[in-house]
């Protein structure tokens, strides 16, 4: 009997010990067959001709001999490089003011910024229609200044800067933070002048900030679809030639050479990034003083005004959405009324695309997190299958550097095969989701792994030693703890899939067409007031959910990390 206990626990202990390796085995193949396999079909299509045959790099040489398409290369190159230049000088304003100055107000400013990230970009380019279009608010000084018109490239560039703010700002906000007060304090007792301060410490220290703020601008510029076809009028960039070669002209092949040199800047300066990020040295040590600013009155009120006029600027934007979105009749009848709202939510149902939108964002939230926060448990609190491994962390990386448009197409591609088993999921909602899970999984992931990385491996080694199964140390131990950034991570996946569109605009259905699409289809319409109001909608969903969110993080916080306070 006592033998038979002992192989039937040392036969536990081996299940205990395999289950990991078959559960991480299972999120490789996952992320192959959503990510990788779609991206390989892309680069299939993009050696064959329109019958499926091989033509090498064909393809590749009739695009270079089309103007037009080739002229849309450097359309989309000198648009990104140009909002690059603009933006992130005036977000490195904003955020040195936030870490450097003692003006008030700080939180409520910095929030105003984050505006642009609870709706769809093509909010912006919309909210610049109504200012700066033909019959605009604003169109007469707007050519005062010697820009006939809106449309075209002031439009990208303009919506394109408010679109991305956000982003390059929290980047440098986080470089600028992190500051050794000693280095200022010594160059103080030197007399150094202020100016001097910030070219020779301010500078040099938030410079691998502004590189990366930089790249993730002209990534995040290059490769977005709904500001361009909103706007762009006839300014052909690469995302809207994707969208025309594909749905407009069929022309797959075209479509597959386009996405991949879509993809070529996003893959490039992902890898600069990366680069630059392991050449930074760290900026506080352990025996740095935390810097704080001291007042300053006349530079409070220099960078007070600054961030006035940025957040001013902003609300301007989301303002002229919300004014248009009630506005009667736009510019002849300007009294408020739900005309518009009726229009999208009724008559050219919209509702059901909102609720789709709500259903999707919620599956992207519950099954998104789970699926990172379990494969980053399995890659950071389990051992063996190296090789393994270092495959599931490269292709949890990956989706950092492909557009939401390529991997789009790779679905397209992928999942409309009749001989792919899979082929069923085409067209539906779960497919949607998923697309929509791998696009933001890369952002998801490190936020895991760093609350994982901030768990001693003690726990795992005692609960080892102890014959306690890791999942069970998983559930009361480890994900007690992380709840927090489990919160964090479900906020991130469901704002991010209310306002996408350039991921899902290849994938769906009539009945399956989400509220972001739908804005596109009433701009393309012509019902720029019913498209105004959807975004508005999308928006005020997007900062309801937000709210909530970290209304439930301060709950669990409460509820789970209260052994942080018991133990100081």
């Amino acid at each position: 009997m006592t033998e038979r206990a002992g192989r039937t626990g040392g036969a536990g202990r081996t299940a205990s010990i395999q289950l990991p390796h078959l559960l991480l085995l299972a999120m490789a193949l996952a992320l192959v067959a959503f990510l990788a396999l779609p991206l390989l079909t892309i680069l299939l299509h993009s050696v064959q001709d329109r019958q499926d045959a091989f033509v090498g790099l064909d393809n590749f040489f009739d695009y270079a001999r089309t103007p037009a398409l080739l002229g849309s290369v450097w359309h989309s190159l000198w648009v990104s490089m140009a909002v690059t230049a603009i933006d992130i000088p005036l977000a490195f304003g904003f955020a040195y003011a936030l870490t450097r100055s003692c003006m008030p107000a700080k939180k409520l400013l910095r929030g105003i910024t984050l505006i642009p990230l609870l709706a769809p970009s093509l909010l912006s380019a919309i909210s610049l229609i109504y200012w700066f279009g033909n019959q605009g608010a604003l169109k007469g000084w707007m050519q005062a200044l010697g820009i006939d018109t809106i449309y075209g490239a002031p439009g990208i560039v303009l919506g394109e800067c408010f679109a991305v703010f956000p982003h390059a700002l929290m980047i440098l906000v986080t470089a600028l933070a992190l500051a050794d007060a000693r280095l200022y304090e010594a160059a103080d007792a030197m007399g150094t002048t202020a100016s001097r301060k910030f070219f020779t410490i301010t500078l040099p220290g938030a410079k691998y900030g502004l590189i990366s703020a930089a790249l993730v601008t002209f990534t995040l510029v290059i490769t977005d679809f709904g500001i361009p076809k909103v706007i762009g009028g006839n300014f052909n960039v690469l995302a809207t030639d994707v969208f025309k070669l594909v749905i407009g002209q069929q022309d797959f092949s075209r479509g597959a050479v386009v996405a991949l040199l879509l993809l070529a800047p996003a893959v490039l300066t992902f890898g600069v990034d990366h680069y630059v990020s392991r050449r930074q040295t760290a900026m506080l040590t352990a025996r740095a003083v935390p810097y704080r600013p001291r007042p300053s009155e006349r530079r409070d009120a220099a960078m007070t005004a600054y961030c006035c006029a940025i957040a001013l600027l902003m609300l301007a934007m989301l303002g002229m959405a919300v004014f248009a979105s009630f506005a009667s009749f736009w510019p002849y009848n300007l009294q408020p009324s739900l005309r518009h709202y009726r229009l999208g939510l009724v008559d050219a149902e919209v509702a059901s695309a909102f609720m789709n939108s709500l259903e999707m964002a919620a599956g992207t939230a519950v099954f998104g997190t789970a699926l990172v926060f379990c494969t980053a448990y399995l890659l950071e609190k389990t051992k063996g299958m190296e090789g393994l491994r270092v495959i599931v962390r490269l292709l949890a990386m990956l989706p950092m550097a492909v557009p939401g448009l390529v991997l789009g197409l790779g679905y397209i591609f992928f999942f409309n095969d009749p001989h792919n088993p899979l082929n069923g999921l085409y067209h539906t909602l779960a497919l949607l989701t998923l697309c929509t899970i791998v696009h933001f999984y890369t952002t998801g992931h490190l936020t895991a792994v760093t609350a994982l990385k901030a768990l001693d491996g003690e726990f795992e080694a005692v609960s080892a030693s102890l014959k306690v199964p890791f999942y069970i140390t998983f559930g009361r131990v480890t994900l007690p703890i992380c709840m927090p950034a489990l919160v964090d991570i479900a906020r991130y996946f469901f704002v991010n899939a209310m306002t996408t569109i350039s991921a899902v605009v290849f994938l769906y259905a009539p009945e399956t067409k989400v509220a972001s699409i739908a804005i596109l289809n009433l701009d393309e319409a012509g019902e720029i007031g019913a498209a105004a109001a959807m975004a508005v909608l999308i928006a005020v969903a997007s900062a309801i959910a937000t709210l909530l969110f970290m209304a439930a993080g301060r709950g669990i916080e409460k509820r789970t990390q209260a052994w942080r306070t018991l133990s100081r």
